[in-house]
């Protein structure tokens, strides 16, 4: 069964490029490229949809602000030239974010992560998993131990909302306690929040690897670019504090591996 694709950008070249793109790919289908959400609209009211690639600032409603409003959402997929809006594509549950400028390799990777949450949805529908309402009834308790199967493999499947996501665990950047969630960042996906304690997922992962430097945040140790004062580096946009009850492991941590 093929995927149903609608594409949404303001620039007509962008446009051509994601039409050009998903014509490559033979399990999705383009049922229509429009140049804004208004013509999206149009066609979401008399099309069916199952992924919409849109960009994110386009004039009069912008890409996060159309998918918003949408109240039974398809597969989202943010195509954009500006990292920072990352976070706020994660909010609203999408599935990936292509960063402009982006190959063919890059597309045909989130085609397949746009196939593999296709495939959980038509699972889902035809009564091969749980049926609804059937997580209402598990506890938080159980959420977690489901959640933490699989953290000494190399991958490891976290429920979010009502998706199942798997992320690469050398991917893991750092985690970030928000309450009763966590948030999981990666290198090569968006983040991923999840109903978790920070305690008991400090618990399942790799000791040599992972840290709790925060009284919210655990760090890959594997990823720090460097330490500036009190804040270890990943990369050129992201940071996490460094809390001062935590100093003293840390920094055995970097005596042990500081060149002499």
């Amino acid at each position: 069964m093929n995927i149903k694709c609608l594409l949404i950008d303001d620039e007509p070249l962008a446009l051509q490029q994601l039409v050009s793109y998903v014509g490559k790919i033979p399990y999705l289908e383009l049922v229509k490229a429009c140049s804004g959400p208004t013509e999206a609209m149009e066609v979401m009211a008399n099309e069916k949809v199952d992924v919409i690639f849109t960009d994110i600032e386009m004039p009069d409603i912008n890409g996060l602000e159309y998918i918003r409003s949408l109240k039974d959402k398809p597969i989202i997929v943010f195509v954009t030239a500006y990292a920072n809006f990352a976070i706020e594509g994660f909010q609203v549950d999408a599935t990936d974010y292509l960063l402009k400028p982006f190959s063919l390799t890059d597309f045909m990777r989130c085609a397949e992560k746009v196939k593999q949450q296709h495939d959980l949805r038509m699972a889902a529908t035809s009564g091969k998993e749980k049926p609804a309402g059937a997580d209402k009834k598990e506890t938080s308790e159980s959420d977690e131990k489901k959640a933490t199967q699989g953290w000494e493999n190399e991958y490891v499947f976290v429920r979010a909302d009502s998706r199942t996501v798997r992320l690469k665990i050398s991917d893991i950047q750092y985690i970030e306690s928000r309450k009763e969630y966590v948030v999981i960042f990666s290198q090569n996906s968006l983040p991923v929040m999840t109903l978790f304690s920070l305690k008991s997922i400090e618990e399942k992962l790799p000791k040599d690897v992972f840290m709790r430097v925060h009284r919210s945040f655990i760090v890959n140790l594997t990823k720090i670019t460097e330490v500036v004062q009190n804040r270890i580096v990943f990369g050129k946009d992201a940071s996490v504090p460094l809390g001062d009850q935590y100093k003293k492991d840390f920094q055995n941590f970097l005596n042990q591996n500081f060149l002499k």
